[in-house]
Protein backbone atom coordinates (compact mmCIF):
# COMPACT_ATOMS: atom_id res chain seq x y z
CA UNK A 1 0.00 0.00 0.00
CA UNK A 2 1.17 3.80 -0.75
CA UNK A 3 0.76 6.84 1.07
CA UNK A 4 0.76 10.36 0.16
CA UNK A 5 0.79 14.83 0.71
CA UNK A 6 0.24 17.76 2.31
CA UNK A 7 6.65 -2.58 5.15
CA UNK A 8 22.25 -35.26 0.16
CA UNK A 9 20.05 -37.69 1.84
CA UNK A 10 22.14 -37.25 5.11
CA UNK A 11 22.45 -40.06 7.00
CA UNK A 12 21.29 -39.73 10.62
CA UNK A 13 23.58 -39.78 13.54
CA UNK A 14 23.70 -42.87 15.41
CA UNK A 15 22.96 -42.13 19.12
CA UNK A 16 24.94 -44.53 21.14
CA UNK A 17 25.03 -44.42 24.89
CA UNK A 18 28.53 -44.98 27.14
CA UNK A 19 28.69 -48.33 27.65
CA UNK A 20 31.14 -49.48 30.58
CA UNK A 21 31.06 -51.73 33.48
CA UNK A 22 28.94 -49.29 35.48
CA UNK A 23 25.72 -47.89 35.40
CA UNK A 24 25.10 -45.02 32.06
CA UNK A 25 25.45 -41.34 33.81
CA UNK A 26 22.15 -39.48 33.84
CA UNK A 27 21.60 -36.13 32.19
CA UNK A 28 21.15 -34.49 35.56
CA UNK A 29 24.46 -36.17 37.32
CA UNK A 30 26.90 -34.61 34.22
CA UNK A 31 25.00 -31.73 33.46
CA UNK A 32 23.58 -29.84 36.68
CA UNK A 33 20.25 -28.58 35.72
CA UNK A 34 17.02 -29.15 37.04
CA UNK A 35 14.63 -30.93 34.49
CA UNK A 36 11.39 -30.10 34.30
CA UNK A 37 8.71 -32.73 34.85
CA UNK A 38 6.96 -32.33 31.76
CA UNK A 39 9.47 -33.32 28.88
CA UNK A 40 8.85 -32.17 25.53
CA UNK A 41 9.61 -33.70 22.33
CA UNK A 42 13.07 -34.35 22.13
CA UNK A 43 14.63 -31.96 18.95
CA UNK A 44 16.07 -34.33 16.67
CA UNK A 45 18.59 -33.50 13.51
CA UNK A 46 18.33 -31.51 10.95
CA UNK A 47 17.09 -34.15 8.57
CA UNK A 48 15.85 -37.95 8.97
CA UNK A 49 13.72 -39.28 6.53
CA UNK A 50 10.01 -40.09 7.63
CA UNK A 51 8.79 -42.03 10.32
CA UNK A 52 8.89 -45.57 7.68
CA UNK A 53 12.04 -45.69 7.34
CA UNK A 54 15.42 -44.77 5.08
CA UNK A 55 13.93 -46.09 2.02
CA UNK A 56 10.53 -43.74 2.41
CA UNK A 57 9.47 -40.56 0.93
CA UNK A 58 9.80 -37.93 3.39
CA UNK A 59 6.64 -35.64 3.88
CA UNK A 60 6.08 -32.12 3.13
CA UNK A 61 2.65 -30.35 3.85
CA UNK A 62 2.35 -27.16 1.69
CA UNK A 63 -0.40 -25.29 3.85
CA UNK A 64 -0.99 -22.34 1.40
CA UNK A 65 -0.48 -22.18 -2.18
CA UNK A 66 2.35 -22.52 -3.82
CA UNK A 67 3.14 -22.25 -7.89
CA UNK A 68 3.35 -25.73 -9.93
CA UNK A 69 6.59 -25.51 -10.69
CA UNK A 70 7.31 -25.43 -6.84
CA UNK A 71 4.70 -28.39 -6.70
CA UNK A 72 6.44 -30.74 -9.01
CA UNK A 73 10.00 -30.01 -7.70
CA UNK A 74 8.67 -31.32 -4.00
CA UNK A 75 6.79 -34.48 -5.63
CA UNK A 76 10.21 -35.55 -7.23
CA UNK A 77 11.63 -35.50 -4.14
CA UNK A 78 8.58 -36.23 -1.27
CA UNK A 79 5.09 -36.81 -0.59
CA UNK A 80 3.07 -34.07 -0.85
CA UNK A 81 -0.08 -33.28 1.17
CA UNK A 82 -1.58 -29.50 -0.15
CA UNK A 83 -4.12 -28.73 2.33
CA UNK A 84 -4.79 -24.49 2.67
CA UNK A 85 -6.60 -22.89 5.04
CA UNK A 86 -5.88 -25.15 8.01
CA UNK A 87 -7.02 -24.02 11.76
CA UNK A 88 -4.41 -23.68 14.29
CA UNK A 89 -5.99 -26.73 15.51
CA UNK A 90 -5.73 -28.96 12.48
CA UNK A 91 -2.07 -27.64 11.59
CA UNK A 92 -1.12 -28.98 15.26
CA UNK A 93 -3.04 -32.40 14.22
CA UNK A 94 -1.81 -33.03 10.57
CA UNK A 95 2.26 -31.82 11.70
CA UNK A 96 2.83 -34.97 13.42
CA UNK A 97 2.62 -36.19 10.24
CA UNK A 98 5.28 -34.06 7.77
CA UNK A 99 9.13 -33.92 7.59
CA UNK A 100 8.64 -30.52 6.30
CA UNK A 101 6.15 -27.44 6.08
CA UNK A 102 5.56 -24.78 3.84
CA UNK A 103 3.49 -21.28 4.36
CA UNK A 104 2.99 -17.76 2.94
CA UNK A 105 2.66 -14.87 5.44
CA UNK A 106 -0.78 -16.46 6.72
CA UNK A 107 -0.28 -19.41 8.50
CA UNK A 108 1.08 -18.73 12.05
CA UNK A 109 4.05 -21.52 12.57
CA UNK A 110 3.63 -21.19 16.40
CA UNK A 111 5.44 -23.11 19.33
CA UNK A 112 2.62 -25.64 19.83
CA UNK A 113 3.00 -26.65 16.04
CA UNK A 114 6.80 -27.26 16.95
CA UNK A 115 5.70 -29.49 20.04
CA UNK A 116 2.55 -30.88 18.11
CA UNK A 117 5.24 -32.31 15.89
CA UNK A 118 6.49 -34.98 18.03
CA UNK A 119 10.10 -33.90 16.78
CA UNK A 120 9.60 -35.17 13.13
CA UNK A 121 8.91 -31.83 11.54
CA UNK A 122 12.95 -30.75 10.32
CA UNK A 123 12.66 -27.51 8.06
CA UNK A 124 10.22 -25.31 7.25
CA UNK A 125 9.85 -23.22 4.49
CA UNK A 126 8.43 -19.35 4.04
CA UNK A 127 7.71 -18.43 0.50
CA UNK A 128 8.13 -15.01 0.63
CA UNK A 129 10.82 -13.02 2.88
CA UNK A 130 9.52 -12.40 6.12
CA UNK A 131 9.01 -14.51 8.81
CA UNK A 132 7.70 -12.73 11.46
CA UNK A 133 4.99 -15.18 11.41
CA UNK A 134 7.25 -18.37 12.44
CA UNK A 135 8.41 -18.89 16.16
CA UNK A 136 12.08 -18.91 15.36
CA UNK A 137 12.62 -19.47 18.85
CA UNK A 138 10.72 -22.84 19.18
CA UNK A 139 12.17 -24.01 15.55
CA UNK A 140 15.60 -23.50 16.83
CA UNK A 141 14.89 -25.39 20.22
CA UNK A 142 13.56 -28.18 18.50
CA UNK A 143 16.27 -28.37 15.86
CA UNK A 144 14.10 -27.64 13.13
CA UNK A 145 15.50 -25.74 10.19
CA UNK A 146 13.48 -22.42 8.65
CA UNK A 147 14.51 -20.78 5.45
CA UNK A 148 12.74 -18.82 3.46
CA UNK A 149 12.61 -17.10 -0.30
CA UNK A 150 14.31 -13.77 -0.41
CA UNK A 151 15.34 -13.65 -3.88
CA UNK A 152 12.71 -15.46 -6.20
CA UNK A 153 9.71 -12.12 -5.84
CA UNK A 154 13.00 -9.37 -5.80
CA UNK A 155 12.06 -7.66 -8.89
CA UNK A 156 8.60 -8.22 -8.92
CA UNK A 157 8.83 -6.38 -4.94
CA UNK A 158 10.59 -3.80 -6.56
CA UNK A 159 8.88 -2.78 -9.39
CA UNK A 160 5.32 -3.11 -7.10
CA UNK A 161 7.54 -0.48 -4.74
CA UNK A 162 8.46 1.20 -8.16
CA UNK A 163 4.37 1.43 -9.29
CA UNK A 164 3.19 2.42 -6.07
CA UNK A 165 5.92 5.53 -6.14
CA UNK A 166 4.76 6.79 -9.69
CA UNK A 167 1.07 6.56 -9.10
CA UNK A 168 1.24 7.52 -5.60
CA UNK A 169 3.66 11.30 -6.70
CA UNK A 170 0.90 11.65 -9.80
CA UNK A 171 -2.25 10.93 -7.98
CA UNK A 172 -3.54 8.08 -10.44
CA UNK A 173 -6.12 6.01 -7.94
CA UNK A 174 -7.11 9.32 -7.40
CA UNK A 175 -7.35 10.89 -10.92
CA UNK A 176 -9.30 7.44 -12.02
CA UNK A 177 -11.64 6.98 -8.82
CA UNK A 178 -12.45 11.03 -9.87
CA UNK A 179 -12.96 10.07 -13.53
CA UNK A 180 -14.81 7.07 -13.19
CA UNK A 181 -16.79 9.34 -11.53
CA UNK A 182 -17.64 11.31 -13.96
CA UNK A 183 -15.41 14.31 -13.22
CA UNK A 184 -12.56 15.57 -14.49
CA UNK A 185 -10.38 17.40 -12.05
CA UNK A 186 -7.18 17.83 -14.07
CA UNK A 187 -5.81 20.43 -12.14
CA UNK A 188 -6.22 18.64 -8.97
CA UNK A 189 -4.74 15.39 -9.74
CA UNK A 190 -1.25 16.15 -11.37
CA UNK A 191 0.79 15.57 -8.67
CA UNK A 192 4.37 15.85 -8.31
CA UNK A 193 7.80 14.94 -10.47
CA UNK A 194 9.98 12.55 -9.35
CA UNK A 195 12.85 13.89 -10.78
CA UNK A 196 15.17 15.72 -8.39
CA UNK A 197 13.49 14.84 -5.45
CA UNK A 198 15.21 12.32 -2.55
CA UNK A 199 13.93 8.93 -2.32
CA UNK A 200 15.18 7.33 1.49
CA UNK A 201 15.32 3.73 1.30
CA UNK A 202 14.96 1.98 4.92
CA UNK A 203 16.22 -1.04 4.39
CA UNK A 204 19.02 -1.28 1.75
CA UNK A 205 18.66 -5.58 1.37
CA UNK A 206 18.23 -7.41 -1.96
CA UNK A 207 14.62 -5.40 -2.79
CA UNK A 208 15.52 -1.96 -1.17
CA UNK A 209 18.69 -1.99 -3.54
CA UNK A 210 16.63 -2.80 -6.46
CA UNK A 211 14.26 -0.04 -5.90
CA UNK A 212 16.96 2.32 -5.85
CA UNK A 213 18.73 1.20 -9.08
CA UNK A 214 15.27 1.70 -10.14
CA UNK A 215 14.68 4.87 -9.21
CA UNK A 216 18.00 6.36 -9.82
CA UNK A 217 16.60 5.90 -13.72
CA UNK A 218 14.02 7.96 -12.77
CA UNK A 219 16.10 10.95 -11.99
CA UNK A 220 15.61 10.80 -8.18
CA UNK A 221 18.66 11.53 -5.26
CA UNK A 222 18.50 8.36 -3.73
CA UNK A 223 20.19 7.71 0.01
CA UNK A 224 19.30 4.83 2.36
CA UNK A 225 19.41 3.67 6.01
CA UNK A 226 20.71 0.09 6.68
CA UNK A 227 23.11 -0.37 9.51
CA UNK A 228 24.12 -3.68 7.77
CA UNK A 229 24.54 -2.78 4.54
CA UNK A 230 28.37 -2.55 3.33
CA UNK A 231 28.95 0.93 1.64
CA UNK A 232 30.78 0.04 -1.47
CA UNK A 233 27.68 -1.90 -2.40
CA UNK A 234 25.74 0.92 -2.12
CA UNK A 235 28.43 3.52 -3.40
CA UNK A 236 28.65 0.92 -6.55
CA UNK A 237 24.97 2.44 -7.35
CA UNK A 238 24.73 6.13 -6.65
CA UNK A 239 23.84 5.60 -3.28
CA UNK A 240 25.04 7.41 -0.10
CA UNK A 241 23.63 5.27 3.22
CA UNK A 242 23.17 8.13 6.00
CA UNK A 243 21.57 7.85 9.41
CA UNK A 244 18.26 6.90 10.02
CA UNK A 245 17.22 10.55 11.48
CA UNK A 246 19.34 11.84 8.24
CA UNK A 247 16.83 9.90 6.18
CA UNK A 248 13.59 10.96 7.69
CA UNK A 249 14.69 14.38 7.93
CA UNK A 250 16.34 14.85 4.10
CA UNK A 251 13.53 12.77 2.37
CA UNK A 252 10.96 13.69 -0.15
CA UNK A 253 9.57 10.25 -0.66
CA UNK A 254 10.55 7.25 1.80
CA UNK A 255 10.35 3.50 0.70
CA UNK A 256 9.64 0.92 3.28
CA UNK A 257 11.99 -2.23 3.16
CA UNK A 258 13.17 -3.56 6.46
CA UNK A 259 11.93 -6.54 8.21
CA UNK A 260 9.54 -7.04 10.63
CA UNK A 261 11.24 -7.50 14.28
CA UNK A 262 11.21 -6.14 17.80
CA UNK A 263 13.37 -3.55 16.48
CA UNK A 264 11.51 -2.18 13.25
CA UNK A 265 8.25 -2.76 14.69
CA UNK A 266 6.27 0.91 14.57
CA UNK A 267 9.41 2.05 13.90
CA UNK A 268 7.50 5.11 11.93
CA UNK A 269 5.80 6.65 15.35
CA UNK A 270 4.57 9.90 16.97
CA UNK A 271 8.50 10.69 17.20
CA UNK A 272 9.94 9.69 13.97
CA UNK A 273 6.55 11.20 11.69
CA UNK A 274 8.05 14.39 13.66
CA UNK A 275 11.74 14.46 12.39
CA UNK A 276 9.99 14.19 8.58
CA UNK A 277 9.70 16.49 6.20
CA UNK A 278 5.47 18.36 5.66
CA UNK A 279 4.26 16.92 2.95
CA UNK A 280 6.29 13.87 2.60
CA UNK A 281 5.01 10.61 0.61
CA UNK A 282 6.01 7.10 2.25
CA UNK A 283 5.46 4.05 0.37
CA UNK A 284 5.39 0.77 2.06
CA UNK A 285 6.19 -2.61 0.35
CA UNK A 286 7.34 -4.08 3.77
CA UNK A 287 5.34 -5.47 6.33
CA UNK A 288 2.55 -3.51 8.05
CA UNK A 289 3.39 -3.72 11.90
CA UNK A 290 6.67 -1.27 11.06
CA UNK A 291 4.37 1.77 11.03
CA UNK A 292 1.76 2.90 14.00
CA UNK A 293 -1.26 3.29 11.96
CA UNK A 294 -2.39 5.73 15.21
CA UNK A 295 0.18 7.32 14.71
CA UNK A 296 0.11 7.99 10.38
CA UNK A 297 -3.66 9.20 11.15
CA UNK A 298 -2.02 11.62 13.02
CA UNK A 299 0.60 12.64 10.87
CA UNK A 300 -2.00 12.78 8.06
CA UNK A 301 -4.17 14.96 10.11
CA UNK A 302 -1.63 17.46 11.20
CA UNK A 303 -0.39 17.23 6.97
CA UNK A 304 3.42 15.79 7.49
CA UNK A 305 2.18 12.33 5.67
CA UNK A 306 0.23 13.05 2.33
CA UNK A 307 -0.94 9.18 1.23
CA UNK A 308 -0.09 5.75 1.70
CA UNK A 309 0.06 3.52 -0.67
CA UNK A 310 8.30 -17.93 -4.59
CA UNK A 311 7.41 -21.28 -5.44
CA UNK A 312 10.90 -22.82 -6.85
CA UNK A 313 13.04 -21.04 -4.54
CA UNK A 314 11.54 -22.43 -1.14
CA UNK A 315 10.63 -25.53 -2.97
CA UNK A 316 14.39 -26.04 -3.62
CA UNK A 317 15.43 -24.83 -0.12
CA UNK A 318 12.65 -27.28 1.66
CA UNK A 319 13.90 -30.38 -0.85
CA UNK A 320 17.83 -29.55 0.15
CA UNK A 321 17.05 -29.07 4.02
CA UNK A 322 15.72 -32.61 3.54
CA UNK A 323 18.85 -33.75 1.96
CA UNK A 324 20.69 -32.81 4.56
CA UNK A 325 21.97 -29.83 2.99
CA UNK A 326 21.92 -26.83 4.72
CA UNK A 327 20.51 -23.63 2.24
CA UNK A 328 22.19 -20.23 1.84
CA UNK A 329 18.36 -18.88 3.18
CA UNK A 330 18.40 -20.50 6.41
CA UNK A 331 17.25 -18.27 8.66
CA UNK A 332 18.06 -19.64 12.17
CA UNK A 333 21.19 -21.33 11.51
CA UNK A 334 24.79 -20.21 10.81
CA UNK A 335 25.49 -20.52 6.76
CA UNK A 336 28.38 -22.83 6.26
CA UNK A 337 28.85 -22.38 1.92
CA UNK A 338 28.88 -25.92 0.49
CA UNK A 339 32.93 -25.74 -0.19
CA UNK A 340 33.54 -25.17 3.06
CA UNK A 341 31.16 -28.73 4.19
CA UNK A 342 32.86 -30.40 1.49
CA UNK A 343 36.04 -29.16 3.58
CA UNK A 344 35.85 -29.82 6.53
CA UNK A 345 33.36 -32.75 6.19
CA UNK A 346 36.16 -35.41 8.44
CA UNK A 347 37.00 -32.78 10.77
CA UNK A 348 33.09 -32.20 11.31
CA UNK A 349 33.00 -36.39 12.39
CA UNK A 350 36.62 -35.71 14.62
CA UNK A 351 34.82 -33.05 16.42
CA UNK A 352 31.76 -35.10 17.32
CA UNK A 353 33.28 -38.10 18.34
CA UNK A 354 36.07 -36.38 20.30
CA UNK A 355 32.94 -34.77 22.14
CA UNK A 356 31.85 -38.18 22.99
CA UNK A 357 34.98 -39.56 24.15
CA UNK A 358 35.34 -37.13 26.31
CA UNK A 359 31.83 -37.11 28.31
CA UNK A 360 32.30 -40.45 28.74
CA UNK A 361 35.41 -40.19 30.87
CA UNK A 362 33.76 -38.37 33.16
CA UNK A 363 32.34 -39.93 36.22
CA UNK A 364 29.22 -40.32 37.47
CA UNK A 365 28.47 -37.31 39.37
CA UNK A 366 30.61 -34.60 38.15
CA UNK A 367 29.01 -31.90 36.44
CA UNK A 368 30.15 -30.63 32.90
CA UNK A 369 29.88 -26.61 33.28
CA UNK A 370 33.01 -25.61 31.48
CA UNK A 371 34.14 -27.33 28.02
CA UNK A 372 37.72 -25.34 25.98
CA UNK A 373 37.67 -26.43 22.39
CA UNK A 374 41.47 -26.09 21.04
CA UNK A 375 42.00 -25.46 17.57
CA UNK A 376 45.81 -25.46 15.79
CA UNK A 377 45.70 -24.34 12.22
CA UNK A 378 48.32 -22.57 9.73
CA UNK A 379 45.57 -20.55 8.54
CA UNK A 380 44.43 -17.25 9.81
CA UNK A 381 41.76 -17.30 12.32
CA UNK A 382 39.34 -15.27 9.95
CA UNK A 383 39.89 -18.40 7.33
CA UNK A 384 38.86 -21.23 9.64
CA UNK A 385 34.86 -20.84 10.46
CA UNK A 386 34.49 -23.09 13.51
CA UNK A 387 30.54 -23.07 13.94
CA UNK A 388 29.67 -26.18 12.33
CA UNK A 389 32.85 -27.89 14.51
CA UNK A 390 31.93 -26.46 17.55
CA UNK A 391 28.20 -27.85 16.79
CA UNK A 392 29.50 -31.35 16.54
CA UNK A 393 31.34 -31.30 19.48
CA UNK A 394 28.23 -30.26 21.72
CA UNK A 395 26.56 -32.68 20.37
CA UNK A 396 28.97 -35.50 21.15
CA UNK A 397 29.03 -34.10 24.48
CA UNK A 398 25.52 -34.31 24.87
CA UNK A 399 23.58 -36.96 23.54
CA UNK A 400 25.25 -39.90 25.13
CA UNK A 401 24.27 -39.10 28.27
CA UNK A 402 20.75 -37.98 27.42
CA UNK A 403 17.37 -38.37 24.73
CA UNK A 404 18.20 -34.83 23.08
CA UNK A 405 19.18 -35.04 19.39
CA UNK A 406 21.52 -32.06 18.74
CA UNK A 407 22.07 -30.79 15.45
CA UNK A 408 23.60 -27.59 13.70
CA UNK A 409 19.85 -25.32 14.16
CA UNK A 410 19.89 -26.15 18.21
CA UNK A 411 23.64 -26.72 19.29
CA UNK A 412 24.21 -23.22 20.86
CA UNK A 413 20.90 -23.24 22.24
CA UNK A 414 20.98 -26.85 24.13
CA UNK A 415 24.64 -26.49 25.31
CA UNK A 416 22.99 -23.05 26.63
CA UNK A 417 19.92 -24.36 28.32
CA UNK A 418 21.99 -27.44 29.91
CA UNK A 419 24.43 -24.91 31.48
CA UNK A 420 27.19 -25.78 29.36
CA UNK A 421 29.98 -23.22 28.49
CA UNK A 422 32.12 -23.50 25.56
CA UNK A 423 34.91 -21.42 24.82
CA UNK A 424 37.04 -21.89 21.56
CA UNK A 425 40.97 -21.07 21.34
CA UNK A 426 43.18 -21.11 18.26
CA UNK A 427 46.88 -21.51 17.91
CA UNK A 428 48.34 -20.46 14.59
CA UNK A 429 50.74 -22.95 13.08
CA UNK A 430 53.73 -22.45 11.19
CA UNK A 431 53.25 -24.47 7.55
CA UNK A 432 51.48 -24.86 4.55
CA UNK A 433 47.23 -23.44 5.17
CA UNK A 434 46.91 -26.03 2.57
CA UNK A 435 44.80 -28.65 5.76
CA UNK A 436 41.94 -26.10 7.58
CA UNK A 437 43.18 -28.04 10.84
CA UNK A 438 46.06 -29.86 11.97
CA UNK A 439 44.41 -30.89 15.56
CA UNK A 440 41.51 -30.54 17.32
CA UNK A 441 41.47 -30.74 21.64
CA UNK A 442 38.60 -30.67 23.86
CA UNK A 443 39.24 -30.36 27.63
CA UNK A 444 36.55 -30.33 30.12
CA UNK A 445 37.37 -28.64 33.56
CA UNK A 446 36.68 -29.27 36.94
CA UNK A 447 35.84 -32.84 37.03
CA UNK A 448 36.41 -36.14 37.92
CA UNK A 449 37.49 -39.10 35.42
CA UNK A 450 36.47 -42.54 35.32
CA UNK A 451 39.97 -43.05 33.58
CA UNK A 452 42.50 -41.13 35.79
CA UNK A 453 45.09 -41.23 32.83
CA UNK A 454 42.93 -38.86 30.88
CA UNK A 455 43.49 -36.21 33.32
CA UNK A 456 46.37 -34.14 31.76
CA UNK A 457 49.02 -32.06 34.01
CA UNK A 458 46.80 -28.69 33.87
CA UNK A 459 44.20 -31.01 35.63
CA UNK A 460 41.56 -31.11 33.14
CA UNK A 461 40.56 -34.26 30.97
CA UNK A 462 42.02 -34.08 27.40
CA UNK A 463 41.38 -35.87 24.06
CA UNK A 464 42.90 -34.29 21.36
CA UNK A 465 42.90 -35.79 17.93
CA UNK A 466 43.62 -35.21 13.94
CA UNK A 467 42.58 -35.98 10.99
CA UNK A 468 44.94 -38.80 8.79
CA UNK A 469 44.05 -39.46 4.99
CA UNK A 470 40.88 -38.75 5.46
CA UNK A 471 39.98 -40.45 8.95
CA UNK A 472 39.77 -38.84 12.35
CA UNK A 473 42.57 -40.56 14.89
CA UNK A 474 42.58 -39.98 17.99
CA UNK A 475 46.42 -38.91 19.28
CA UNK A 476 46.30 -37.69 22.69
CA UNK A 477 44.75 -38.94 26.20
CA UNK A 478 45.62 -36.67 29.01
CA UNK A 479 49.50 -36.10 28.66
CA UNK A 480 49.86 -39.42 26.77
CA UNK A 481 50.13 -39.63 23.17
CA UNK A 482 48.22 -42.27 20.96
CA UNK A 483 47.27 -43.06 17.76
CA UNK A 484 44.05 -45.13 16.89
CA UNK A 485 41.73 -44.53 14.13
CA UNK A 486 38.18 -43.42 15.50
CA UNK A 487 36.58 -46.38 14.38
CA UNK A 488 33.82 -48.61 15.97
CA UNK A 489 34.67 -48.22 19.60
CA UNK A 490 38.21 -47.65 21.87
CA UNK A 491 39.33 -49.44 25.08
CA UNK A 492 41.90 -47.23 27.00
CA UNK A 493 44.22 -49.19 29.38
CA UNK A 494 46.75 -47.75 31.89
CA UNK A 495 49.84 -49.99 32.55
CA UNK A 496 52.94 -51.10 33.32
CA UNK A 497 55.17 -50.76 30.49
CA UNK A 498 56.34 -54.67 29.90
CA UNK A 499 56.39 -57.02 27.24
CA UNK A 500 53.31 -59.04 26.41
CA UNK A 501 51.18 -56.47 26.77
CA UNK A 502 49.60 -56.12 23.36
CA UNK A 503 49.57 -60.33 23.44
CA UNK A 504 48.03 -61.08 26.55
CA UNK A 505 44.81 -58.13 25.76
CA UNK A 506 44.74 -59.27 21.63
CA UNK A 507 44.41 -63.07 23.04
CA UNK A 508 41.69 -62.15 25.64
CA UNK A 509 39.74 -60.00 22.52
CA UNK A 510 40.45 -63.01 20.12
CA UNK A 511 38.84 -65.76 22.43
CA UNK A 512 35.97 -63.63 22.57
CA UNK A 513 36.17 -63.01 18.88
CA UNK A 514 36.03 -59.14 19.33
CA UNK A 515 38.21 -57.79 16.10
CA UNK A 516 41.08 -55.35 16.52
CA UNK A 517 41.37 -52.73 14.06
CA UNK A 518 44.00 -50.72 15.49
CA UNK A 519 46.18 -50.47 18.46
CA UNK A 520 48.61 -48.16 19.76
CA UNK A 521 50.84 -47.75 22.87
CA UNK A 522 51.58 -44.23 24.45
CA UNK A 523 54.16 -44.30 27.27
CA UNK A 524 56.20 -42.05 29.46
CA UNK A 525 59.40 -43.83 29.05
CA UNK A 526 60.25 -47.64 28.72
CA UNK A 527 58.83 -49.98 31.58
CA UNK A 528 57.07 -46.94 32.96
CA UNK A 529 54.04 -46.22 32.74
CA UNK A 530 51.77 -46.53 29.37
CA UNK A 531 48.32 -45.96 28.09
CA UNK A 532 47.20 -48.71 25.37
CA UNK A 533 44.47 -47.31 23.13
CA UNK A 534 42.39 -50.52 21.05
CA UNK A 535 40.14 -49.67 18.46
CA UNK A 536 37.56 -52.76 18.57
CA UNK A 537 34.86 -53.54 15.85
CA UNK A 538 32.72 -55.15 18.34
CA UNK A 539 31.37 -54.80 21.89
CA UNK A 540 33.17 -56.94 24.00
CA UNK A 541 31.10 -58.71 26.67
CA UNK A 542 31.52 -57.88 30.24
CA UNK A 543 33.36 -61.20 31.47
CA UNK A 544 35.70 -60.14 28.23
CA UNK A 545 35.66 -56.42 29.77
CA UNK A 546 36.46 -58.29 33.40
CA UNK A 547 39.65 -60.31 32.04
CA UNK A 548 41.36 -57.45 30.47
CA UNK A 549 40.85 -55.52 33.89
CA UNK A 550 42.02 -58.34 35.97
CA UNK A 551 45.50 -58.48 34.06
CA UNK A 552 47.90 -57.63 37.13
CA UNK A 553 49.99 -54.98 34.98
CA UNK A 554 46.60 -53.05 34.32
CA UNK A 555 45.90 -50.45 36.68
CA UNK A 556 42.50 -49.14 35.08
CA UNK A 557 41.08 -49.32 32.21
CA UNK A 558 37.40 -47.93 30.54
CA UNK A 559 35.51 -48.82 27.03
CA UNK A 560 34.12 -45.77 25.22
CA UNK A 561 31.55 -46.28 22.77
CA UNK A 562 32.02 -44.33 19.36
Amino acid sequence: MATSAPHALRTPFLRNPTLSLSSKPTLSSVFPVSLSSRRRAAPRLVVVLSAAGLDAKPTVLVAEKLGEAGLDLLKEFANVDCSYNLSPEELCTKISLCDALIVRSGTKVSREVFESSGGRLKVVGRAGVGIDNVDLGAATEFGCLVVNAPTANTVAAAEHGIALLTAMARNVAQADASVKAGKWQRNKYVGVSLVGKTLAVMGFGKVGSEVARRAKGLGMHVIAHDPYAPADRARAIGVELVSFDEALASADFISLHMPLTPATSKVLNDETFAKMKKGVRIVNVARGGVIDEDALVRALDGGIVAQEGVAVEIAEAVVGALKGELAATAVNAPMVPAEVLTELKPYVVLAEKLGRLAVQLVAGGSGVKTVKVSYASARAPDDLDTRLLRAMITKGLIEPISDVFVNLVNADFTAKQRGLRITEERTVLDGSPESPLDSIQVQIANVESKFASAISESGEITVEGRVKDGVPHLTKVGSFEVDVSLEGSIILCRQVDQPGMIGTVGSILGEENVNVSFMSVGRIAPRKQAVMAIGVDDQPSKPALKRIGDVPAIEEFVFLKL
